[in-house]
């Protein structure tokens, strides 16, 4: 299959570049692993959501005839060749797969949260504060459940309000920031009224919650699920009990595509994300990266940059203008952002010796002390070998121990070798038909 111009993810960043192209007239492939459009941020559908600009998109998009998405499929292999990127895509749960020839790349891959580990935290019951809100959107059963949302950062307010609204009980959020780091954070909203004014709508939504600041989780305790919490509440020891603990410490960049595809990464400010100039495009010619690959930012800096990134790709970048100066605007809100909720030094020790740092693996963090780097830690623990291939532990460890994972290794998720096999069985046949050709007018 050839297309004109590639996009992997569907969320706000992946619909903006798509809606951005699609006026140019290009042909336009868009690959998401979800089974419907609207990444995390847009969870349910971008059809379902609140946020017009989601529908508008979506509507565009399915009515357009150079346009084709790919749900439930998956990039598991990105190559190069001397005029087109192939990407090689397993779909619904790898029945089968394809490979999708483009002359231009946009990688729109979207963040994953950072989970930290403390004692108890693999008990059933304890989710990721956006993996439970997923969770909850697509209908799992809270009503009633008395929860608790612990982390940093205004996911933690959306996600509480999420639960409540489906009938759960929040009764906390902890949020670990100072009080002082908030109110300083509160002030620059004024910088960006439509935030301003949906931290006041997730507030009045949230006016029978506790919000805690300075405060984070040490351990949770349960038999078969978590059923109490000892929490740090600016110093002093208290325990909560609760059915369901949704806990998580912000957003990191999923970079392993453009990693794989030898894209540049900056990280001069503690956060690993891939290098882009003005128009979004990466080191690599005709390879743009847009959203939260690029720095951890919120949904409207993610449209901003996925437009500019559109228009780059798509050679009308005399239509990004507007656009140009959204991403301004939100990149100021985007530092902010990362200032206000900068993690403590105190969420580095709140493991015990026995606590599992990789839960693939079960390893545990006495296992892992004795190791000066991430290769060390994965020969003789096999800490990050599992399942998801160190995409928990890794950040993790990131932030425990400063280990740099390794990133981009081939394939890209797990995946049937079958698939791996045909790929480069087609890549021989076509090396072995140049070869022929070339020959035959040689003899000419």
């Amino acid at each position: 299959m050839k297309t004109d111009l590639l996009i992997i993810g569907a969320g706000p960043a992946g619909l903006a570049a798509a809606f951005a192209a699609s006026k140019s007239g290009l042909n336009i492939d868009i690959v998401d692993d979800n089974f419907q459009s609207g990444g995390q941020i847009w969870r349910g559908g971008a059809p379902q959501q609140s946020d017009v600009r989601a529908r508008d998109m979506w509507l565009a998009l399915s009515q357009a005839e150079n346009v084709r998405f790919h749900f439930q499929s998956k990039l598991i292999q990105l190559e190069r060749s001397e005029e087109n990127l192939i990407a090689t895509v397993e779909h619904n749960d790898q029945q089968r797969s394809s490979q999708i020839a483009a002359r231009r790349l946009i990688i729109a891959t979207g963040a994953r949260e950072l989970l930290l580990p403390f004692p108890g935290w693999t008990l059933p019951g304890i989710t990721g504060a956006g993996g439970l809100q997923a969770l909850a959107k697509n209908g799992y059963p809270v009503k009633g459940k008395k929860v608790v949302v612990a982390g940093t950062g205004p996911l933690l307010l959306a996600v509480a309000a999420t639960l409540t609204e489906r009938g759960a009980i929040v009764t906390h959020i902890l949020e670990q920031a100072s009080l002082a780091s908030l109110s300083r954070f509160a002030l620059g909203l004024l910088r960006t009224p439509t935030k301003l004014k949906q931290a006041f709508a997730l507030g009045w939504k949230l006016k029978a919650t506790r919000y805690l600041a300075n405060s984070f989780v040490i351990a949770a305790e349960g038999k078969e699920q978590v059923a109490t919490i000892r929490v740090s509440n600016n110093g002093d020891i208290q325990e909560f009990n609760c059915d369901l603990l949704a806990c998580a410490y912000g957003l990191l960049p999923n970079l392993e595509i453009a990693a794989a595809l030898g894209c540049a990464i900056e990280n001069d400010d503690d956060m690993p994300r891939i290098k882009v100039d003005q128009w979004q495009q990466t080191n690599l010619n005709q390879v743009y990266c847009a959203g939260e690959t690029t720095g951890i930012g919120g949904v409207d800096l993610a449209i901003a940059e996925g437009s500019i990134a559109g228009y780059a790709a798509s050679d009308q970048r005399d239509l990004a203008i507007d656009a140009i100066k959204q991403r301004a605007i939100w990149q100021g809100f985007a530092e902010r952002l990362k200032q206000g909720f900068a993690l403590r030094s105190e969420l580095r020790h709140l493991c015990q010796k026995d606590t599992i740092v990789c839960r693939c693996e079960d390893v545990r963090y006495a296992q892992l002390q004795d190791h000066a780097d991430w290769r060390s830690a994965k020969l003789h623990t096999r800490c990050g070998m599992g399942a998801c291939q160190g995409r928990i532990c890794g950040n993790a460890n990131r932030f425990l121990f400063s280990w740099e994972r390794d990133l981009g290794r081939l394939p890209l998720h797990s995946c049937n070798i079958g698939h791996l096999i045909d790929t480069h069985i087609e890549k021989a046949d076509s090396i072995t038909s140049m070869n022929i050709a070339s020959r035959n007018e040689q003899e000419i």
